[in-house]
């Protein structure tokens, strides 16, 4: 399969993905010294939601589109929304929808940079137009993993690296995900790692959530949202967001803006949400991934 997130863009998935994301950068902005964002799976970085694509699967309007009604939302969405709706490209309406690379490079102050690696020519060229004469952002057109080899750890000394990957074939990109992260905490291993993935089936996810457990970092957080039962690999059901050296607070932060979602951004089922830390201050596993749905496990601090 060749993937393109055209198609995708804007859809539930991309709401999760990028309300941790802009959390994160939130955080990092907490302090003044300057923070590198690195993104291993760039993508083109804006996509149009009046294209073929878009058209074609109408995903965002289950996604960012039924944000842009939604009153009453949580501050860090409304924040979030406003990033989206309040670009030029959409002032006559709701029209293209900003890649992660774009939706940061906005946030990035003096001193920040961001480094974007995607592979493919073609999306390469194009984030390459998009950030011409931007000093602060630089486009690498290579493999997103070999790369944090070469861009770790970043002269800023803090930062994020998002991994983000097509999961063209799930079970190989965890093992290249495993891989890349344990060659990027000998490198860097104060930094911030935030990996997002599908959610088909439950058994599927379980051992890579299992493997980070043993991956050596103190604080790991889960943040999923699921539309449809995760019983089935024939459609995408959820996601998730699982952050390594993840800041002591982002559960309290995420909490709301993730019940928020839950109600929003429900199907033919009530949608549901996990929040939950893998692995606390002390290196103890809180929480083992269980193969059961959310509205079955028991409940916990910090998970519905």
């Amino acid at each position: 399969m060749n993937y393109r997130h055209a198609y995708h863009a804007g859809n539930f998935a991309d709401v999760l993905k990028h309300t941790v994301l802009l959390a994160l950068i939130e955080a990092l902005q907490a302090k003044p010294t300057p923070f590198c964002f690195v993104d291993t799976h760039a993508g083109c970085g804006s996509y149009a939601l009046d294209g073929f694509e878009a058209k074609k699967t109408g995903e965002h309007k289950d996604g960012i589109g039924r944000l842009h009604p939604a009153e009453k939302v949580p501050a860090l969405l409304q924040r979030w929304r406003a990033s989206i709706l309040g670009s030029a490209d959409n002032q006559q309406g709701l029209k293209h929808y900003p890649g992660s690379p774009l939706q940061v490079a906005r946030l990035l102050r003096p001193g920040d940079s961001a480094q974007l690696c995607e592979l493919h020519t073609e999306e390469a060229s194009k984030l390459r137009d998009l950030f011409r004469g931007n000093p602060q952002v630089h486009v690498h057109q290579r493999d997103g993993y070999e790369a944090l080899k070469a861009l770790l750890p970043p002269t800023e000394k803090r930062g994020l690296v998002l991994i983000d990957p097509p999961y063209e074939a799930q079970e190989a990109e965890y093992r290249q995900i495993e891989q890349a992260l344990k060659s990027a905490l000998q490198r860097w291993p104060t930094g911030v790692y935030a990996v997002w993935y599908p959610i088909k089936l439950r058994s599927q996810v379980q051992p890579f959530l299992r493997g980070l457990q043993r991956s050596g970092v103190k604080r790991i957080l889960r943040a999923e949202l699921l539309v449809h039962p995760d019983d089935s690999p024939l459609r995408l059901n959820g996601s998730g967001m699982v952050i390594l050296n993840a800041p002591w607070n982002l559960d309290d932060v995420l909490r709301e803006p993730l019940r928020a979602l839950a109600s929003l951004l429900s199907q033919e089922r009530p949608a549901e949400f996990r929040l939950d830390w893998l692995l606390d201050e002390a290196g103890s596993m809180l929480n083992t991934p269980s193969p059961l749905p959310a509205s079955r496990l028991p409940r916990t601090p910090g998970r519905r």
